[in-house]
């Protein structure tokens, strides 16, 4: 029951992401400064879903002194591309966001894992094609390649799709302005200790007893 309930509220994610692409509008983004990822995989889901309209017109021939087996083949071949135009929708709408005081990475409908500043140590520029499992680490590649990656002061919770937990104190992404994300997370991090020096000097020292 669990396991269809996570794929229900998934499937609901990729409807919503679908209508919020067909409106222009992004998921929480408010109050925050979005960075997309999406361009690197646009054109292979084009020709994913190209193929699947191919594949559904050859089938609507070979099947078409079968409806009914025409009818249950073109409904799977519509949810398909659906489903693919879904995952991309998700990836659109659903950007990175760098809010005040954490950075929330995600990556379409199913990744979302918001970490504060004060827990990176270190955000560096670097591109990678090849991501090996390694405990402690989490690698979200699109078009399979990741640019970014942190390195935290101490080990954050991921839940994985199925609501796994694994502690993950690196974290390597994909950012289509890759230099620009960067830039803006390392003057945020001053920035927050900036304002933390501030006010320590501007907190009062407390007053003398009075002498016996």
């Amino acid at each position: 029951m669990r396991t269809a309930a996570v794929l229900v509220r998934h499937e609901l994610r990729l409807l919503v992401s679908l209508w919020l692409w067909v409106t222009r509008r992004t998921h929480g983004t408010g109050g925050g400064r979005a960075f997309g990822y999406a361009r690197g995989q646009g054109t292979m889901t084009a020709g994913l879903v190209f193929v699947c309209v191919i594949e559904s017109l050859c089938m609507s021939v070979l099947l078409r002194n079968w409806p009914r087996t025409h009818h249950v083949v073109l409904a799977l071949d519509v949810y398909t591309v659906a489903f693919l135009v879904g995952l991309h929708a998700a990836t659109v709408v659903r950007p990175h966001v760098l809010e005040p005081g954490s950075l929330r990475i995600r990556r379409g409908a199913h990744v979302d894992l918001r970490i504060p500043l004060e827990q990176v140590a270190s955000a560096r520029r670097e591109l990678r094609m090849t991501h090996e499992r390694t405990d402690g680490e989490l690698n979200l590649p699109v078009g399979s390649q990741t640019t970014v990656t942190l390195q935290l002061t101490e080990p954050v919770p991921h839940f994985t799709f199925f609501g796994r937990r694994h502690d993950v104190d690196t974290v390597r992404f994909h950012a289509d302005d890759a230099d620009g994300l960067v830039r803006a997370i390392r003057q945020a991090i001053s920035q927050a200790i900036s304002q933390a020096i501030t006010r320590e000097r501007t907190v009062p020292s407390p007053s003398p007893g009075l002498p016996g």
